[in-house]
């Protein structure tokens, strides 16, 4: 390769913040699709759909809101079981408001973006400027893709006609547990909450109302808690 050809590598290259917010951005937008056909299978509408991931913008809980809805429960408390799940983004957002350095309306405007995604790139970054970027690139790129693939998602699952047919109603339970696998394979405390969780729901489901069991399921976390036992020190990053 000669000089000049080198040189327009170099330029066209992206650096790491931008690399890793792309990767991430692309790689989880695309589970919107999931999340629209999810939605309009549990009965709500395109626009409900779309509105849910323009407002909420935070996936995990915009599948909880729509199991609990598809399971038979009332929106209060699918609601309320989204807000329970969506509480550790107000903890993120405690660290990424020294982190980030924002002011104003540029920290309004993020502040709707702080999620496990964002977060985890802009933690896993060195200095504030490459967080910067790396907060506001895989914000910029997920929510574009998050809407879009929820919108066509949705449009195409509304098509159909009946997706029970094609048994889509499993597409939300499954993207759920995809989203929480990477938690489970790192061990300690995440596994014996999951456990008591799934135990705790699946026990009181056949005795109480829908989304109730769900909720109560969050009282697994308790047990993570305690104190956190002795060992290495961790690099501080955020675990999405």
């Amino acid at each position: 390769m000669n000089r000049s050809a080198l040189s327009l590598s170099t330029l066209a290259a992206p650096s790491p913040p931008v690399r890793d917010a792309l990767g991430v951005g692309f790689a989880v937008g695309v589970s919107g699709l999931a999340f629209g056909t999810s939605a309009v299978t549990a009965g709500l509408s395109v626009a409900q759909a779309c509105a849910l991931s323009l407002l909420c913008f935070t996936g995990a809980s915009q599948f909880a809101l729509v199991g609990v809805v598809a399971g038979g429960g009332n929106l209060a408390a699918g609601a309320l079981g989204a807000l329970m799940l969506g509480g550790r983004n107000t903890l993120y957002g405690l660290r990424l408001a020294d982190l980030l350095g924002w002011r104003g309306a540029r920290r309004a405007v993020a502040a709707h973006g702080v999620i496990d995604e964002t977060t985890a790139v802009a933690l896993a970054q060195t200095g504030r400027a490459d967080a910067r970027t790396g907060f506001s690139v895989t914000f910029a790129t997920l929510f574009v893709m998050w809407n879009t693939t929820t919108l066509v998602g949705a449009v195409a699952t509304e098509s159909i006609g009946d997706p029970d047919v094609f048994g889509l109603d499993a597409v939300g339970p499954a993207i759920f547990l995809a989203l929480l696998w990477p938690r489970l394979t790192e061990g300690g405390r995440a596994v014996p909450v999951a456990l008591l969780g799934a135990a705790i729901a699946l026990g009181t489901t056949p005795l109480l109302p829908s989304g109730v069991p769900v909720l109560l399921a969050a009282a697994a976390a308790l047990v993570g808690m305690g104190p956190a036992a002795k060992g290495p020190a961790t690099d501080g990053r955020v675990r999405s």
